[in-house]
């Protein structure tokens, strides 16, 4: 029986190098954000490369949950799937959630804000995930109670300790390779690498955590205020991961 993995996480954060750990699990295959096409289609959002995300992977999302619900790639045990909060739109189902094990990675927003506008230059606050994240959470609590939530930052601070204790609450084993990567791009990874994945293509591994010092520009102070809200909410939800 395949182990479903759903793992909701906003933009800029380490949901990549998340990937990078779990695909380096033999018994594991993964999935890079398969409801990005169907939601650029479907929002008519600008993001670099549409055209091409929305050809490769096509606009409507049922074909798309039900190969998250139902197929296996490889006939793999633990099937990983990076998923973006954001993408999941009010238009789609969300039932489909209940057939996944979710859990919800989160990062402070304001660290988010700042790393967003270095690839695009303006931010609303639905491109942030935050609130959406929110909502997919509260959703799955009704379908299967508390899911985990990890935090980017604790997961850098102690990597080895964060996925022992998620491996654990899955009743998976443990697997070491998790902790470390080879450099470069992957056959598994989005088309949308190019655009984004600049950094995990040079990374072995988790890089340690670094405070970041960023300001958040007096526009965005209310987008953040909101933002702020919803993360320090499921932060008092995370994992113990030490």
């Amino acid at each position: 029986m395949t182990l479903r993995i759903g793992m909701w996480s906003g933009p800029r954060n380490i949901s990549t190098a998340m990937m990078r750990a779990w695909e380096n699990r033999q018994d594991c295959t993964v999935w890079d954000e398969p409801l990005y096409g169907p939601y650029l289609h479907m929002s008519g959002i600008d993001h670099p490369g549409k055209a091409e995300i929305i050809a490769d992977q096509g606009s409507d999302w049922r074909p798309i949950v039900e190969a998250c619900i139902t197929s296996a790639p490889e006939d793999a045990p633990v099937f990983y799937q990076k998923q973006m909060t954001h993408h999941l739109l009010d238009a789609m189902d969300w039932d489909w959630l209940g057939q996944l094990h979710n859990i919800f990675l989160i990062r402070n927003p304001e660290e988010v804000l700042a790393s967003y506008r270095r690839v695009r230059a303006t931010a609303t606050l639905d491109d942030l995930g935050i609130v959406q994240q929110a909502r997919i959470y509260d959703h799955v609590v009704g379908m299967q109670g508390e899911p985990m939530v990890l935090d980017a930052k604790d997961v850098l601070m102690n990597p080895e300790g964060a996925l022992r204790t998620v491996c654990a609450a899955l009743g998976i084993n443990f697997d070491p390779n998790m902790l470390s990567w080879p450099a470069g791009k992957r056959a598994s990874d989005g088309i949308w690498g190019p655009y984004w994945y600049d950094n995990v293509w040079q990374s072995t591994g988790f890089e340690g955590y670094r405070p970041r010092n960023v300001t958040t520009p007096p526009e965005y102070r209310e987008i953040m205020d909101v933002c702020m809200a919803h993360y320090e909410r499921l932060r008092g939800l995370r994992l113990d991961a030490s």
